[in-house]
């Protein structure tokens, strides 16, 4: 921990791939709290460069590489070490602005996390999933995401953390049919970035999905959220089982080709 108070800047960093219809509201919640705005975009075909460039943030363009590692090549790019990191569909709350200002006039540790509410069908979640602590505001030097699809900080050793209970405002999916989509490809992702490891075992297959509905559902009180809570867990514990199915499927094919 620093023994002086020190004021620092923040560059946020957005990662970008057709998203037209969220990185306005994103660029919108960060303006007066950040010092520079680093749009990475995998080349997006819809109108994400356009909204973008009609906004006072660097936009720059790079190969899709992983998230983990997307990530990192932004930060590298930033002006400034201390780094803001959200997704397109994420928003900081009021609270949570104000909470970072206070932070920028007295950087005392090296990572910093926050809550993530997240939104489904216009309707806040919080049993279930809240509060789904992410590590998001970070000096660079001291933190980096990892390399493997689900991305997460990885902190340096020694490196101090504090957490600030206030939420970052999480829109991934407005109602079924996106979260749907969301999920297959996402399995199907985790499949990929997994295949190195192996054929999972039929143990994990069957009791995963199960054991994810329970924690979701019951241990984290998602019933609370009536018919939504139910069909969020219920989706959450199917996509453990497609995790896991297309770990299987992507490993026998290899084997084939073998």
């Amino acid at each position: 921990m620093n023994d002086t108070c020190n004021s620092i800047k923040i560059s946020a960093v957005i990662i970008t791939l057709n998203e037209e219809k969220n990185i306005q509201e994103c660029i919108d919640s960060i303006k007066d709290v950040v010092d520079e705005t680093v749009i990475v975009d995998s080349f997006s075909t819809d109108k994400t460069e356009e909204i973008c460039r009609n906004n006072s943030v660097r936009f720059l363009q790079h190969e899709w590489e992983g998230h983990g590692k997307q990530k990192n090549w932004g930060n590298a790019q930033a002006s400034y070490d201390y780094i803001l990191s959200l997704d397109a569909d994420e928003r900081l709350s009021d609270g949570l602005k104000e909470a970072i200002l206070v932070v920028k006039k007295d950087w005392q540790y090296d990572v910093y996390s926050f809550n993530r509410l997240t939104y489904f069908h216009g309707r806040k979640i919080k049993y279930g999933f809240y509060p789904d602590r992410q590590l998001r505001l970070f000096d660079r030097n001291k933190a980096q995401w990892n390399r493997t699809f689900h991305d997460r900080v990885l902190i340096n050793k020694g490196a101090k953390l504090k957490r600030i209970h206030k939420d970052i405002l999480h829109f991934a999916n407005k109602n079924i049919h996106e979260l749907v989509d969301t999920l297959n490809s996402n399995s199907t992702l985790f499949a990929q970035d997994r295949i190195d490891l192996g054929k999972p075992g039929f143990f994990k297959l069957i009791f995963s999905p199960i054991f994810e509905f329970i924690k979701t559902y019951f241990l984290k009180f998602g019933f609370l959220e009536g018919v939504y809570g139910f069909i969020i867990s219920l989706n959450m514990a199917h996509y453990r089982f497609l995790k896991y199915a297309k770990r299987i499927e992507l490993y026998k094919i290899n084997k084939q080709k073998q």
